[in-house]
Order: C-alpha cells, then structure tokens, then sequence
C-alpha cells in the first residue's frame, strides 16, 4: 500500500476514533476540525482510550509514540499532501458537499476521498466532486476503537481499483470490510434504525416502559444494550436524521419517523450528549 499519511476531517466521536485507529495501525494522521477546542477535546479522548486499551490488554502500542503520529489542524490546507482522506464531519449533505469540495481542490490527483456517512448517497456526495472514480463510503461503526466492522460503499463511478485500496486499508487497521451497495442507510441503517423507531412507537403507544422495552431486547434477544438506551448513545437527532433518509430515499412509509422521537428532538432530548433522551444522564 502506497498509503502513510491519513487526513481525518471532523474530531467528532467518529473523527476522533478513526485518528485513533489510524494512528495504532500505524499511520501519520492530520486531523482537522473548525476550532482549537474541538480538536483539544478529541486528543484527551484519545488518550484516555489508549490508556484504557493498553492496560487491558486489548492492543499493543505505546502511547507516546500513538499520539506523536497525529497532528492536529484547523486548516484544510495542512491535508494538501495527505495520501488517503476521511471525511467525518455532521450528518447533513451540505456540510459534507463543502468540506467534500474544498478537499478535492486540495489533494492531488488519484487520492481518494471517503466519507463515514452513515445514510447519505455516495454517489450523490461522489458527483460534488471531480474524483467520483477516487470516491466511495467508509462507514465505521461507534465506538470506532472497539468496534471491527466497517461498510464499504461505492458508489455509481467507484472504481475497482478505489475499493481495493480502500479494503485493504480497512483490514491494515485491523478492521472487518463490508461491501454494501448504495441504497439509503446502506445495510447497517436500514436494519438497525428501523428497529429503533420500531421500539420507540411502541414507547410511545404504551406498549411497555423504555426499561421494558431494552430488557426485553436484551434478555429476549441477546443484544448486548437495548434499542432506546442505544438511540440514546447515538444521539436521538441522528436517529431522526437517518430516518428521514430513508423515508425520503423509499417513500415507504414503514421508514416513516416516529412522532414522539420528532418531539423528543424538538425538545432537544438528543440522549447521552444533552444529558436526557429516554433516559436521563444529567448526574453522570
């Protein structure tokens, strides 16, 4: 792989845990955001989560030498001679299409562009730039260190070639690639928020407390956290968002949202990040 340098754009939750993956794996990383504080933030995180790792056993890497592979930015400028870029920025296809199009003007020719969407076309964000052949999904799953799948997602003009390059620096961090055609919520989305906005309809239509409802799933089915504690932990207006995709990409009204997680959002019970979802987080 002609890949040593990693451009992450969004030091987010998912931003921050690609940087950290990259940078176990290896990699040079330029991790970028839009203020000093944001990218603060995501270094403490990371550090905190190689500290917790390293005790447990989970890798092996020293983590001085981790955090010395990523340096931090506010300036898309500093990716120009990155080799490789993942986009990681909100959910919203113009906040993508803009940071998408300032980076293809950047980078040289044959660097692919990827973007951790976790609902919006490929193809659509693919056609906002001039590399849609370099362009294609790379949908981590949270918490990105501990989780191993990702999705893979090309595109209509996703060449092979991309996909390889893109599969093989998948599993050169350890991670489990995925092929999902582009369809609205690719696989991942399409299985799991159904089943989200499933649970909170039968919240809302009292057919058993938000505790019933996850212990039911949990003990039921195995999982390991139930689907409104989950809502909670991805964020209740991130849920709402990737509904409305496939609403809108199916015109099936079985995507159809849920009023009550519209309210909840309205209200702004986002879950775990404001402190109140279907549960409340404000003594933790």
């Amino acid at each position: 792989m002609d890949i040593k340098k990693i451009g992450v754009v969004g030091a987010g939750t998912m931003g921050t845990g690609i940087a950290q993956v990259a940078a176990v794996a290896g990699f040079d990383v330029v991790l970028n955001d839009v203020g000093d504080e944001f990218l603060e933030k995501s270094l403490k995180s990371i550090d905190k989560s190689l500290s917790k790792l390293i005790e447990k056993g989970k890798i092996e890497a020293d983590k001085e030498e981790t955090l010395g592979r990523i340096k931090t930015t506010t300036s898309l400028e500093d990716l120009k001679d990155v080799d490789f870029v993942v986009e990681a920025v909100y959910e919203d296809f113009d906040v993508k299409k803009n940071v998408l199009q300032e980076l293809d003007k950047l980078l040289d020719p044959g660097v692919i562009l990827t973007s951790n969407t976790s609902s919006i076309s490929i193809t659509r964000l693919a056609a906002a730039t001039t590399r849609a052949a370099e362009f294609m999904g790379m949908h981590f799953m949270n918490p990105v260190p501990l989780m191993k799948l990702v999705e893979l997602i090309k595109g209509i003009a996703t060449s092979e070639e991309t996909f390889e390059k893109v599969k093989a620096l998948t599993e050169a961090m350890g991670k489990v690639p995925v092929e999902s055609n582009d369809f609205p919520g690719f696989i991942a989305n399409r299985i799991l928020m159904p089943m989200i906005n499933e649970a909170i309809y039968a919240l809302m239509e009292g057919v058993g407390s938000a505790e019933d409802i996850d212990t039911v799933m949990k003990l039921g089915m195995n999982h390991p956290m139930g689907p409104l504690a989950l809502a909670d932990l991805i964020g209740l207006d991130v849920c709402l968002h990737i509904m409305e995709v496939l609403y809108e990409g199916f015109g099936d009204s079985k995507y159809r949202p849920c009023p009550l997680l519209k309210k909840m959002v309205d209200a702004g019970y986002l879950g775990r990040k404001s402190g109140r979802g279907f549960y409340d987080y404000s003594s933790q």
